[in-house]
């Protein structure tokens, strides 16, 4: 799911975070959207409206009686012209209202008009002690009560009053997924997704470990488009650099940085999962005796002459999905291979089990670990091979899960 062509309405309320909006205006219009945005006078103290106006495109709808208004009617009109909005930061007072049906200026007749139409997003920020006011806590149950309306949790940290609470907006790149998730139709609800990701460590000693180059981006963007489908899914990492974007809970991550702690995690997950998706890059091979203390130069006998560890073979997670696999479950898997690329691949289905297998690229250019885009081919075990061409791994996983799931 991608916001190309996507009318996005934003909505910003009087909060200290507005001044973080133009960012995610520029996020949004950068991932193709098309954005207009909605303020209360407040929020001009924190974010001028010149500065909405130009990254927006467009102008800023703050005066429900401006002369300069477009339409008479902007808070329909506005409802009318978009696909979703968000509110950002929604602030105590503009989710009070907005639970009651109190219109009184440019945002809240707006949301007003919105909400019973449209997906809409309430990105709260505000001081701890207004969070915890119970008015707060039965205005966001209220909204949350409602089919369209989704409430994002706060962060905890640092705040405007300079205590560390919960009150701080969520980071831009939750936003913009918050917003991904509300467009994305819900076509797996109900389902459970076991998905891999990252590269596991092999412990040497306590300093040292065997590793690949894998980030986890891949994973991540498979458990990003399951998870705006509607699924449940858990999310067994190995050593990861990618972000975990989880605005609305649905992904439960577990930390598995060896071979072995991620055989145990899935072995437990598998049985209550619909399908499996085996990301992650693993060891084929593991230390045998890791030592115990970080191992010296000066304890070799020769420091120049080779050195050994002797490895021994870590337990196949695929092989033990897929003979386990019950009817009705979906096991697929990754490959990467540098020669016979096909043919290895559709060994490794046959042998594992694999209902489907994506077989990643090293050969072009922008493929492979660590970039943001990939070219995989998509083998199922009925024969039907899919090739796709250079794409982001947003993209590619887009692809994979209304192709293989």
């Amino acid at each position: 799911m991608t916001l190309s062509n996507k009318h996005i309405l934003v909505g910003i309320s009087g909060g200290i975070a507005a001044y973080k909006i133009p960012e995610l205006i520029r996020s949004l219009t950068k991932a193709g959207a098309e954005v207009r945005v909605a303020t209360t006078k407040n929020a001009l103290e924190f974010v001028t409206e010149l500065t909405l106006q130009t990254v927006s495109g467009s102008r800023v709808y703050s005066d429900v009686f401006a002369a300069i208004n477009e339409h008479a009617t902007e808070h329909i009109s506005l409802p009318d012209w978009c696909d979703a909005m968000i509110v950002a930061p929604a602030t105590a007072n503009v989710l009070s209202k907005s639970a009651a049906g109190i219109a009184d200026d440019a945002l809240t007749t707006t949301i007003c008009s919105c909400v019973a139409r449209k997906p809409i997003i309430f990105a709260p920020a505000m001081n701890d002690k207004m969070w915890e006011n119970p008015a707060t806590q039965q205005a966001i149950a209220t909204l949350r009560s409602w089919e369209q309306v989704r409430v994002l949790e706060p962060d905890c940290g640092a705040l405007a009053c300079g205590v560390n609470g919960k009150g701080r907006m969520p980071e831009i790149e939750v936003l913009q997924e918050a917003v991904t998730y509300a467009l994305t139709p819900q076509t797996m609800p109900g389902r459970h997704v076991l998905i891999t990701a990252g590269g596991t460590q092999e412990k040497i000693d306590p300093v040292r470990f065997i590793s690949n180059y894998s980030t986890g981006k891949m994973g991540m963007a498979l458990a990003h488009a399951c998870a705006r489908r509607g699924a449940e899914v858990t999310l067994v990492c190995g050593a990861v650099t990618a972000p975990l974007l989880n605005p609305f809970g649905h992904i439960r991550r577990i930390d598995a940085i060896s071979a072995q702690a991620m055989y145990e995690a899935c072995m437990e997950v598998w049985p209550k999962s619909d399908t499996a998706i085996l990301c992650a890059a693993v060891a084929d091979f593991t230390p045998a005796s890791p030592a115990s203390e970080k191992i010296k130069k000066e304890a070799i006998s020769d420091p120049y002459s080779a050195f050994s560890i002797q490895l021994k073979e870590t337990k196949d997670i695929a092989k033990a999905l897929g003979e386990s696999k019950q009817v009705g479950q979906k096991l697929i898997g990754f490959a990467l291979e540098t020669e016979h690329e096909k043919e290895n691949a559709l060994r490794k289905m046959e042998r594992k089990h694999l209902d489907a297998i994506v077989l990643n690229s090293l050969r072009d250019q922008g493929a492979g670990f660590g970039t943001d885009t990939n070219v995989v081919t998509l083998m199922r075990a009925d024969g039907k091979t899919t090739e796709l061409p250079l794409l982001s791994k947003s993209v590619v996983a887009e692809t994979i899960v209304e192709t293989l799931i």
